[in-house]
């Protein structure tokens, strides 16, 4: 669940960035790390913020995601 690989990281911020809310949800119920860092977003809920994806914002954070996590340099 945790392997990274590529700009996106781990599967679940993969899914988080592309607004694939399924496949976010399923990732989390197999216990992914959430607050995992890697690829070009940093977390799965930073990688859901930059795809402007809401739902999968609030999924994150009702699982306890780490708002505190330090972000990167998106720019």
């Amino acid at each position: 669940m945790s392997i990274q690989g590529g700009k996106y990281g781990t599967a679940l911020q993969a899914a988080s960035s592309e607004g694939r809310l399924d496949i976010v949800k399923l990732l989390v119920e197999k216990e992914a790390d959430i607050n995992l860092q890697g690829g070009k977003y940093g977390t799965a809920l930073q990688a859901a913020s930059w795809g402007g994806n809401l739902d999968i914002m609030k999924l994150l954070l009702e699982k306890r995601a780490d708002i505190n996590v330090q972000g990167r340099n998106y720019f």
